[in-house]
C-alpha cells in the first residue's frame, strides 16, 4: 500500500514541477492537465482514506522521512484534494488568456502537493520540507502578477511574516535532537528530556500559530487577498490557514505535556476568533471581510485544538474549507466581472448573476453559523469542549460566533440589494484591486458550477455532522461523543447566531447612510486589532532592513574579496608570464646560442687541405704527449 501513498504525493508534485517548468508553452492545455492531475489526486485521495496506507524511507544517517494516512489525515486529504480540483476548474475563468497559465496551474499543484505532505507526515524531516515548500509556493501565487508592485510587496509581507514564524520549526527540531528524541516522530516529542520538550512545543506552536494567521501574526492575511481568486480560494480555505490548525491538532498530547501550551493555544484562538471577527464587520471591501474572517473561523479550530477535541476541530476545517473556498472564487468572479470589491458597489451582484449568487448565499449562511447549516454543527462541538475546560472560553467562544453571524449578514445583505439606478456609478468606485477591468469577463459556468458545489457541501456537512447522525464520522475523526453538545448548548448557540443575524439586518440599512468620517475610525480599529503597525514595525520593517544590510554586505565585502582575488591572480599570472619569457625562455635561448657557437668553433678546422689536418693531428699528439708526461 506504500506505493499508493507515493502516488498521491507524486502526481500532484510531479505535474506541477512539470507545468511550472513549460511555461507558456503549453498556455493552452495547462489547465486539462492542471485539472486532470488534481482529479487523479482527488480519486488517490479517496483510495488512501480508505486502505490507510504508510511510507517511510531514509533521508540522512539514522533519519527517515514518515508518512501515513490515518483517521485526521484521512478526511484531510480527501478535502484538500475535492478544494484543489473544485478551485482548478473554477481557474480558466478568472484568468486572461495571455496569462502564464503553466506558472499558475503549476504552482496551484505544487502547494497542493506539499499541503498534502504536510498533513500525512508523521516525522519532523518530511514535514520541515514541505512546509518550506508551502512558504515559497504561496509568496509565488500570492505575487502572481508581480509586474504590480502592491502585489509583490504584498507576497513579501505574508512570505517574512509566516517564514519568521516557521522558524519555530527548526527550533522544535533542534530541541527533539537535544533531548534525546532520535527518531523525529512527531508522537515521540512528549518524551523529550528536561526542557526540551517545552522549547520544542513553543517552537510548533510558534510556526502553527504563524501559518494560521493567528494573533499577533494574523495581519498578513490580509496582505495575502492580493492574489488571484483562486488562490485566495485554495490558499485561505482547506490548505495553508488550515495547516497549522491542523498541526495543533495532531499534537494536542505535546500542548497537555507541557501544562501550558494547551491552555495558551484554547485562549489565543478564542481571542483570534473573536478580535479578528470585530475586525471582519469593519471592513467595506468584500476580499478583506472574508480574510478577516478566516482568522476568526481558524480560531475555533485552534480553540478546538487546546481544549482537546479533534473531530469538533477536523468538522469545523471541512466546513470552513466548503464554504470559504465557494466564498472566495464568487468574490473573485465578482471582482474580474465587475471591477470592484467595495460592498457597497456590490449591490445587486447576486441578482445579476443569480447562479453564482446562490452559491456565494448559501455559503455566507454557512459561514453564518445558522442552524442546521454545517459551521453552526461544528461551533456547537467546540464550544461544548470549551464550555468542560473553562465558561470564560465558552462564553468567548459563544461571543465570537455572534459575531460571525454578524459580518457574514453584512456581506449578505450588500449583495442581495436591488440594484441602484446609479450603478454604473456604483462600478467604478473601489477599482484598486484589478486596475479597474470592469466588465472584461462575466462569470462563465465553469466559475459558477464549483461555488454551488463546494456551498451545498457546506450546507449538507451541517446535517451529516449533526447529533445521532454523525456517528460514523465522529469515528473516523477521532474523540468520539465525549465532547457532543446538550440540547440546550444547541439551543443557545442558534439563538445567539440568529438574534445576531436578525441585529446585523436590521441596523445595516441604517449604517449605509452614516456619514463617511466614521469608516477611517473602523479602519483604525480594525488596524489596531489585527496589530499590523506593531508587527510591521517590529517584524516585517527589521526583516527588510536585515535583508538589504545583507545585500550591501554581499556586495561590498563578500563580491568585493572575489573582485580582489581575482585581480590578484591576474597579477600573479602577468608575473609567471614575465619570468617565464625573461627567464626561462632567456636560458633556452642562450644555451642555444651556446652551441650554435660552439659549432661555428668546431666547422672552421674544416676546411678539406690535407696538410692542415696533418699540422692538427701533430700538435694533438704533442698535447696529448705532454699530458701524458705532466701526469706520471
Amino acid at each position: 500500500m506504500s506505493a499508493l501513498l507515493w502516488a498521491l504525493i507524486a502526481l500532484p508534485l510531479g505535474a506541477g514541477a512539470a507545468l511550472l517548468l513549460s511555461g507558456r508553452r503549453w498556455n493552452a492545455l495547462a489547465p486539462g492537465l492542471g485539472l486532470a492531475a488534481a482529479a487523479g489526486t482527488f480519486g488517490l485521495a479517496v483510495a488512501s482514506a480508505v486502505f490507510r496506507p504508510e511510507a517511510s524511507a531514509p533521508l540522512f544517517a539514522g533519519v527517515r522521512a514518515g508518512l501515513r494516512v490515518d483517521g485526521l489525515s484521512a478526511v484531510l486529504v480527501v478535502a484538500v484534494a475535492a478544494v484543489t480540483t473544485a478551485v482548478l476548474v473554477a481557474s480558466p475563468g478568472e484568468l486572461g488568456p495571455r496569462e502564464n497559465r503553466g506558472r499558475f496551474f503549476g504552482l496551484m499543484l505544487l502547494f497542493a502537493g506539499a499541503m498534502t505532505v504536510t498533513v500525512t507526515a508523521t516525522t519532523l524531516p518530511p514535514l520541515l520540507m514541505a512546509w518550506e515548500v508551502m512558504g515559497a509556493t504561496s509568496w509565488a501565487l500570492i505575487g502572481f502578477w508581480w509586474h504590480r508592485p502592491d502585489r509583490v510587496r504584498a507576497a513579501d509581507t505574508a512570505f517574512v511574516t509566516t517564514r519568521a514564524a516557521d522558524l519555530g520549526l527548526y527550533l522544535a527540531a533542534g530541541a527533539a535532537m537535544a533531548g534525546g528524541v532520535g527518531s523525529l516522530d512527531l508522537t515521540a516529542l512528549t518524551g523529550a528530556q528536561g526542557g526540551w520538550r517545552h522549547v520544542a512545543c513553543a517552537g510548533l506552536v510558534v510556526a502553527a500559530l504563524g501559518k494560521s494567521a493567528q494573533l499577533p501574526f494574523s495581519f498578513w492575511l490580509s496582505h495575502a487577498m492580493r492574489g488571484p481568486g483562486p488562490v485566495s480560494a485554495l490558499l485561505h480555505s482547506a490548505t495553508m490557514v488550515a495547516a497549522g490548525a491542523y498541526l495543533l491538532l495532531r499534537l494536542h498530547p505535546l500542548l497537555v505535556a507541557t501544562g501550558w501550551a494547551a491552555p495558551l493555544v484554547a485562549w489565543t484562538g478564542g481571542v483570534t476568533a473573536l478580535a479578528l471577527g470585530v475586525v471582519a464587520v469593519a471592513q467595506r471591501a468584500l476580499k478583506q471581510l472574508l480574510a478577516a474572517s478566516t482568522s476568526s473561523q481558524v480560531g475555533f479550530m485552534v480553540l478546538a485544538a487546546g481544549v482537546g477535541d479533534p473531530s469538533g476541530g477536523t468538522l469545523q476545517l471541512l466546513a470552513h474549507a466548503a464554504a470559504k473556498s465557494a466564498l472566495f472564487l464568487a468574490a473573485g468572479a465578482w471582482l474580474t466581472s465587475l471591477g470592484t470589491e467595495q460592498l457597497p458597489a456590490l449591490r445587486g451582484a447576486v441578482r445579476r448573476h443569480p447562479l453564482l449568487g446562490a452559491g456565494f448565499v448559501a455559503g455566507a449562511l454557512a459561514l453564518a453559523g445558522l442552524p442546521p447549516l454545517s459551521l453552526w454543527v461544528a461551533k456547537d462541538e467546540v464550544l461544548a469542549a470549551a464550555r468542560a475546560q473553562s465558561p470564560g472560553l465558552y462564553a468567548l467562544g459563544l461571543a465570537a460566533a455572534a459575531v460571525a453571524a454578524g459580518y457574514s449578514v453584512k456581506a449578505l445583505w450588500y449583495v442581495t440589494r436591488p440594484l441602484p439606478h446609479d450603478h454604473d456609478h456604483d462600478h467604478d468606485h473601489g477599482q484598486e484591486q484589478d486596475g479597474g477591468r470592469r466588465g472584461a469577463r462575466g462569470p462563465t459556468r465553469s466559475v459558477s458550477t464549483p461555488v454551488v458545489v463546494l456551498a451545498a457541501a457546506a450546507v449538507f456537512l451541517g446535517v451529516a455532522a449533526l447529533p445521532g447522525l454523525s456517528g460514523p464520522l465522529r469515528g473516523v475523526l477521532g474523540g468520539g461523543q465525549q465532547h457532543a453538545p446538550n440540547p440546550w448548548e444547541m439551543a443557545l448557540s442558534a439563538a445567539v447566531a440568529l438574534a445576531a443575524a436578525g441585529a446585523a439586518w436590521w441596523w445595516l440599512p441604517r449604517s449605509a447612510h452614516a456619514p463617511r468620517t466614521a469608516s477611517a475610525g473602523k479602519r483604525w480599529a480594525a488596524d489596531w486589532l489585527s496589530m499590523e503597525r506593531a508587527a510591521r514595525a517590529v517584524l516585517v520593517r527589521p526583516a527588510f532592513a536585515l535583508a538589504r544590510a545583507l545585500a550591501a554586505f554581499d556586495d561590498r565585502a563578500v563580491d568585493g574579496a572575489v573582485h580582489h582575488l581575482a585581480r590578484g591572480g591576474l597579477t600573479l599570472a602577468r608575473g609567471a608570464a614575465r619570468a617565464d619569457d625573461h627567464g626561462l625562455d632567456g636560458a633556452v635561448r642562450a644555451v642555444a646560442a651556446g652551441c650554435r657557437r660552439l659549432g661555428a668553433w668546431a666547422r672552421r678546422p674544416q676546411t678539406g687541405l690535407l696538410h692542415q689536418y696533418y699540422a692538427q693531428a701533430v700538435v694533438g699528439f704533442t698535447l696529448l704527449l705532454s699530458i701524458v708526461l705532466l701526469v706520471r
